[in-house]
């Protein structure tokens, strides 16, 4: 084999070792998403030249009508084959936007459990250094200190001077409630008697109403006849 076959040879094996790491590696998520963008946007230009070009395919055949039967014939044809490429790229789109959204979301996810793994790893970092044994300390004097402040709150809440029994003073007062209710009905018994005959009326009788008027107007005249 002479030098130039083998110096074209290695480098058509390096050129192809190399366009099999690119293909091994792909491409990134954000370039194919790029890249499938790209397309959804050419695919809807598309869209809108050929509704035009059924448009003006409809003006055509409606100008010709049966006028030019022939050219009216072949525009309707035209509009039929830009109506299936039309249809052709609405199915496409839908796959590329579905293939789009799940590219979108698994490169969420991989960005999502990557900023997770890294929270993990800081947790981790953070839980290293510190020292349990430091922490059950603290966690005892706090108790210890909690306990002491109970027994302070309890000392100064206690009141001061003499204590009675609650129950002995309710039974005390039951007791007198009791002699109180005895003494009034010893007074009720010792009341009079209510007569059972008719009182007489106090109201005065006519005739002694009249009497008294007579001797009213006597002291008047005589009272007169001392002023004359």
């Amino acid at each position: 084999m002479s030098k130039v076959a083998k110096m074209f040879k290695g480098k058509s094996s390096s050129s192809s070792s190399s366009s099999k790491h690119r293909s091994r590696t792909g491409p990134s998520p954000q370039e194919a998403i790029h890249k499938l963008r790209e397309t959804e946007e050419m695919l809807t230009k598309k869209q809108d030249y050929l509704e035009k070009k059924i448009e003006q395919e409809i003006t055509i055949a409606k100008k010709n009508g049966t006028k030019n039967k022939r050219a009216a014939l072949q525009a309707l044809k035209r509009k039929k084959r830009y109506e299936q490429q039309l249809i052709q790229i609405d199915g496409t789109l839908s796959t590329i936007e579905f293939q789009r959204e799940a590219l979108e979301n698994a490169n969420t996810n991989t960005e999502v459990l990557k900023n997770m793994g890294y929270a993990a790893k800081a947790i981790k970092g953070v839980h290293q250094k510190i020292d349990m044994d430091n922490i059950d300390t603290l966690m005892a004097d706090i108790t210890e200190q909690q306990q002491i402040a109970q027994e302070i709150s309890d000392a100064i809440s206690q009141p001061f001077g003499d204590q009675f029994d609650e129950d002995e003073l309710l039974a005390e007062l039951a007791e007198l409630e009791q002699e109180d209710l005895e003494e009034s009905m010893k007074n009720m018994s010792k009341l009079p008697s209510v007569p059972a005959s008719k009182l007489p009326s106090t109201r005065p009788s006519q005739r002694t109403t009249t009497k008294k008027k007579v001797e009213d107007d006597d002291d008047m005249n005589m009272l007169a006849a001392w002023a004359t």
